[in-house]
């Protein structure tokens, strides 16, 4: 979790309508009403999806008898082609503007004004891997005690940071990156051989711990931080946009075992998340997504990048002239064709795992290009991966998201799964908070891992 000063932006009312030049008492008045709303801002966390092509915001309502969180207002705003680059914050001011948006319409239909947020960082410099670490221990009859286990987890943190950043600056030319861990979840432990979900008690010589971990450039997180305090939101926490989606159909179930491929296909990037038997293998991002079709449309006609984006999505409601219809396809086959090889390489980089799992589970506006699901589906590109059958391809339903209920019904379809996988985030985040240390041992343990 990333601490940041809530930082006062003059001018900005609860409702954020008061803008620029407001007078000192309009300040006053806004400054009372946020004390006002202090004791219940608890209760609301908004979640901001910044993507590539359109900012989502979505309010959530801590439900204190089911655990969960309802969502009771949403909003969306476009982004201009300047203000994002490869899934990364490129104009912070643009940014800003349109999460402003986003927020106020998100607001005006919940009736109220949050303060917490959660958001997404994604881009190809976002590098989330399973580090394997092996510790012999030099009293193996001593049961193992929480101390212990937070500084083996302490040590296996180091060693994803320290590869992280190799290998960000191989993909750099070298550049010494400064990196930030974002998110942190268990995968496995075993002791002695023995695999075990609560290790505490346990004694033995060797414990071998598999742990999740993202890592985040510091300018990445750094332009997050910029923008939330623009925004007059308290950062509760980053996450890495693909964690967060699996972190939505995971849920917090010790018993989970669901294997599952998550391709978040979005404006400027996919991300790819490999779920096995309820544990997140490790996240793959590549510069590929719904913009990359449209500037093939707009190279193979000669168009420009509105009409081509009005020609990529004509397609489906049969909108575009009969005759450019075969270029338009031609010039969309091609990007697919670069986009499959580089799900391909992506997945082939898994070589820890024996298989692949087969279910594909697609979310993100990208995604909704029919031929996407299509190829997966129909097409042999699998062959050379290690699957032990041939792949079945969805679109994530919202309906899936565990702990997220939506109150709206604006929240129909698996373009705002991401967005719900951030509050997932959140209320993961929220519920260790206030667990306190009284809680139970698998909860302390679990507890590490926020960051």
């Amino acid at each position: 979790m990333l601490d940041l000063k809530k930082v006062t932006s003059i001018g900005k009312n609860v409702g954020r309508n008061v803008k620029g030049k407001a007078g000192e008492a309009v300040n006053k008045a806004s400054q009372a009403a946020k004390k006002a709303k202090k004791g219940s801002q608890a209760e609301y966390v908004v979640a901001l999806d910044i993507g590539t092509e359109n900012v989502k915001a979505l309010i959530g309502q801590l439900n204190q008898e089911t655990g969960g969180i309802e969502i009771i207002g949403v909003g969306r705003a476009h982004q201009s082609l300047s203000d994002m680059q490869a899934g990364a914050i490129a104009d912070i001011d643009g940014v800003v503007e349109n999460c402003d948006k986003a927020l106020n319409a998100a607001e005006q239909q919940a009736g109220v004004s949050v303060r917490t947020a959660v958001i997404g960082i994604a881009g190809e410099l976002v590098k989330g891997t399973t580090t394997t670490v092996r510790v012999a221990r030099k009293a193996p009859t001593k049961p193992l005690d929480v101390f212990e286990m937070e500084k083996i987890i302490k040590l296996v943190q180091q060693r994803a940071e320290v590869k992280a950043k190799k290998q960000l600056a191989i993909e750099l030319g070298g550049k010494d990156v400064e990196v930030r861990l974002v998110n942190s979840a268990l995968v496995s432990i075993d002791i002695d051989g023995y695999p075990v979900t609560n290790p505490i008690g346990f004694q033995g010589k060797e414990v071998v711990v598999q742990l999740y971990t993202a890592f985040a450039p510091m300018i990445h997180i750094g332009a997050l931080e910029q923008t939330a305090a623009k925004l007059d939101l308290d950062l509760l926490a980053v996450a890495a946009e693909p964690f967060a989606v699996a972190r939505s159909v995971i849920g917090n179930n010790p018993n989970q075992s669901l294997s599952v491929i998550l391709m978040d296909v979005g404006g400027g990037t996919t991300d790819i998340a490999v779920v096995n038997e309820g544990g997140v293998q490790g996240t793959k991002m590549f510069g590929i997504g719904g913009r990359a079709y449209t500037r093939s449309v707009e190279r193979e006609l000669g168009v420009d990048f509105d009409e081509a984006e009005r020609f990529k999505l004509g397609l489906k409601t049969n909108l575009v002239p009969r005759a450019k219809a075969p270029a338009i396809e031609g010039a969309l086959e091609k990007t697919l064709d670069v986009w499959v090889s580089g799900v391909e390489l992506a997945l082939g980089e898994f070589t820890k795992l024996d298989h692949l799992p087969y279910q594909i589970f697609l979310c993100g506006g990208g995604s909704s290009l029919d031929m996407l699901k299509e190829e997966l589906q129909d097409s042999v590109w699998y062959k050379s991966l290690p699957f032990t059958r041939k792949p079945i391809v969805n679109y994530v339903d919202p309906q899936q998201v565990v702990g997220i209920e939506d109150k709206t019904g604006d929240v129909n379809d698996h373009t705002y799964i991401t967005a719900m996988g951030l509050l997932r985030v959140g209320l993961d985040t929220m519920q260790f908070a206030g667990s306190g240390v009284a809680g139970s041992i698998r909860e302390k343990l679990d507890k590490m891992l926020r960051v």
